[in-house]
């Protein structure tokens, strides 16, 4: 975590890796719950919570601030409806209902800007109640590598973690309202229609989920371990079953030692080192590479689905021998996706070390 002075005065924030990331929008909602609430920072994550409500615009968090001074940047889908699940879960512990309260018209302009259509031609589709994200040229989701003017993974469409944040944010939105005695009935019809067309990411003759739908090219059936948010998230759009099969899907392509691989080696795109030039590392990035953060999703869908904290541990027993071999008590930001998947790129990445302490959370909870 660091003090930022921003233009509205003393706020916090948390920088994404050591030693060359700065604050991003995304990064942060995502190690926000493992970084400070399970560890009882909570007046901590409250004052990252409304650091970046004063930086809302057009319904979008920020990407990324530059340089002090400079003008966020707000090239993400993503980043605002991880901060949905980061008030959630902050909410859940507390039970402070003056931070809804106080959000709430900053929620409430989110969801009515995705309806309506904001940047990047990012917007709620009246055909399915789902979101489309995306223009040529510009990175929205996490898989965000960029060289020169190629987008590596641009993902334009409708992302299969972005519509499922997107229901996810709105049953939240729902229950809030409930909380703070506000109307609930169009956050739940939007949540209920976008839980109707659920379905059209379902692949049955693969037995898992669509990457992305209605792209470009159509539909993406490339395996990434983008789906298992779908699972993960605490209120899901898929059923019990389909819940287990992307799970087990997961698991048997994706799932190593270190996090899940960015994409399933059987593709004829994989690539199982990060190395070489910057050309050749952005090249990996997404597309093979494996990111310790994925191992926290992973272990929460498996816990939904088996119901078994045994297993469930020993995904993350590894990282306990990691934390000795790379960024001394930390965890790296990615590792190669082939054997003997050496470390890789910042040696103390925030949502790697965020997201394994709430899945150990989650397991000790569970037992």
């Amino acid at each position: 975590m660091k003090d930022v002075g921003f233009e509205y005065g003393y706020c916090k924030t948390i920088l994404a890796g050591y030693p060359w990331f700065g604050d991003w929008g995304r990064d942060t909602m995502i190690s926000l719950p493992g970084l400070t609430i399970t560890t009882g920072r909570l007046q901590i994550a409250r004052a990252i919570l409304y650091t970046y409500a004063k930086y809302v615009d057009q319904g979008m968090l920020p990407n990324r601030f530059p340089d002090e001074g400079e003008i966020p940047e707000y090239n993400t889908v993503d980043a605002t409806l991880w901060y949905f699940e980061a008030i959630r879960q902050y909410y859940e512990l507390t039970e402070d209902l003056d931070v809804i309260e106080n959000l709430f018209p900053v929620l409430t302009d989110i969801i009515h800007s995705h309806c309506r259509g904001t940047r990047y031609n990012i917007h709620l589709d009246p055909a399915d109640g789902l979101l489309y994200a995306g223009e040529p040229g510009t990175q929205l989701t996490w898989m965000d590598a960029k060289i020169g003017d190629w987008v590596v993974t641009p993902r334009i469409g409708k992302p299969i973690e972005i519509n499922a944040l997107w229901y996810n944010a709105l049953r939240i939105m729902g229950k809030f309202a409930r909380q703070i005695g506000r109307p609930y009935q169009e956050y739940d019809a939007l949540a209920d229609r976008a839980l109707a067309r659920f379905e059209r990411f379902w692949h049955p003759e693969l037995g898992y989920c669509y990457d992305v739908i209605d792209g470009i090219y159509g539909d993406d059936a490339t395996l990434r371990p983008n789906q298992i948010f779908a699972v993960s998230l605490p209120n899901s759009a898929l059923p019990p079953e389909q819940q287990r099969a992307v799970v087990e899907t997961c698991g048997q392509f994706l799932l190593t030692s270190f996090g899940l691989r960015s994409l399933a080696p059987n593709n004829f795109h994989y690539r199982g080192y990060y190395g070489g030039n910057p050309i050749q590392r952005d090249s990996a990035y997404h597309q093979g590479t494996v990111w310790a953060w994925l191992l926290g999703p992973f272990v929460i869908a498996h816990l939904r689905v088996f119901q078994n904290p045994n297993i469930a541990r020993t995904f993350l027993d590894p990282m306990i021998n990691h934390l000795s071999t790379a960024g001394i008590g930390s965890i790296s930001e990615i590792f190669d996706g082939n054997a003997p998947m050496h470390p890789q790129g910042c040696i103390a990445q925030a949502w790697s070390v965020g997201e394994i302490l709430r899945a150990w959370l989650a397991i000790e909870r569970f037992r």
